[in-house]
């Protein structure tokens, strides 16, 4: 059996203007000392990454590679959640959306879809130079404002809508497969890739693209009373990464899952720090020590109550705690014995 590897960190959360948050080397060596073995980079920061020329160089990214070594620390993967979010836009989220763009593509939605497939295509040859299996991104969204029916969706709408979006990923996933790289989706609200279902739907859109998988974050499930533990059992085989982020759900006789336009602190649903919401941790990492994931468990932390400092403090020691050493021994073998034909038989009056 394979064990979950950890514990990581997200950083893009973290990432600011003074130290030690600053600058890779610096919020390294400041993880490093939490107790963090390795770091997800977010591509659009550029005060952790250069994606362009990490695409184009293996000596930088060697650079990047020793000066991380040396805090004890490696890439776990490379983010370009914010370019995933760009390759599909609906027309109604483009002002809001502008903000993850260059300005050089602002109010120009045709040229900000090509330079957020441009930016994972980059991101595909970046990891392959880093020596990475799988990327962290999101798919965007064509059909999540139709998310709740009314007025009712027309005929063929979805269907339009993901064969669109698959379209669109296709030649990303071709360029990632080209480099030997997993591209894992985390299913989020907000995205048209946001619960099994629509999964599948665009796994069967992309011809069932082996590169087409699964960072599996539970923090979102919980907001949509989805059965988070079951989800292994369902998608394991497409589950390549995995975000340990908390969450708690608490419907009220006045607000439930939509949250009724409330701050994330005054909404039902909220995400927490590791500890604090009711995600059960224990049997997450047993089902995928089960199914054998030797991925790294990467801390992302969005608590609405906790400072970051403290949630980064508690969370290394956290995952530490939940990771298995899976067993190469079965715990009875003690009372075994070696294979006698003729001994089954007569225990089965054959």
């Amino acid at each position: 059996m394979k064990s979950v590897k950890g514990p990581a960190i997200f950083l893009a959360q973290f990432m600011g203007d003074e130290a030690p948050f600053n600058s890779l080397e610096n919020i390294g060596r400041w993880v490093a000392g939490l107790g963090y073995k390795g770091v997800q980079i977010p591509t659009w920061d550029a005060r952790c990454i250069d994606l362009k020329k990490a695409a184009e160089s293996k000596d930088y990214c060697q650079e990047i590679q020793g000066v991380l070594k040396e805090l004890g620390l490696e890439i776990t993967e490379l983010s370009t959640h914010l370019q995933g979010q760009l390759v599909a836009v609906n027309p109604a989220y483009n002002v809001v959306f502008d903000g993850f763009a260059p300005h050089s593509v602002k109010n120009n939605p045709e040229a900000r879809t090509a330079w957020a497939v441009d930016q994972m295509k980059l991101a595909a040859k970046a990891s392959a130079n880093f020596g990475l299996t799988g990327h962290a991104t999101f798919s965007g969204a064509l059909l999540w404002h139709t998310i709740y029916p009314w007025p009712q969706r027309p005929a063929g709408l979805v269907d339009m809508g993901f064969e669109e979006l698959a379209k669109r990923w296709m030649p990303i996933l071709d360029a990632f497969d080209e480099a030997g790289v997993d591209v894992c989706y985390e299913l989020h609200p907000g995205e048209d890739l946001h619960d099994g279902v629509t999964f599948e739907m665009f796994l069967d859109k992309v011809g069932g693209h082996k590169r087409a998988n699964i960072l599996y974050d539970p923090s979102h499930f919980v907001l949509q009373c989805l059965d988070y533990k079951k989800f292994i059992d369902y998608y394991h085989e497409r589950i390549k990464m995995f975000h340990v982020k908390d969450a708690e759900f608490n419907p009220s006789g006045k607000q439930g899952v939509y949250g009724g336009y409330q701050s994330w602190v005054d909404r039902a649903g909220r995400f927490r720090s590791l500890g604090d919401g009711q995600v059960d941790f224990n049997a997450i990492f047993s089902k995928l020590t089960q199914y054998g994931f030797d991925g790294w468990a990467v801390l992302e932390w969005e608590c609405c109550l906790k400072d970051p400092v403290q949630g980064a403090t508690e969370g290394a020691p956290f995952i530490e705690n939940h990771l298995i050493t899976a067993t190469s021994k079965v715990f009875d073998d003690f009372a075994g014995g070696g294979v006698d034909k003729e001994t089954n038989k007569q225990i089965l009056g054959l």
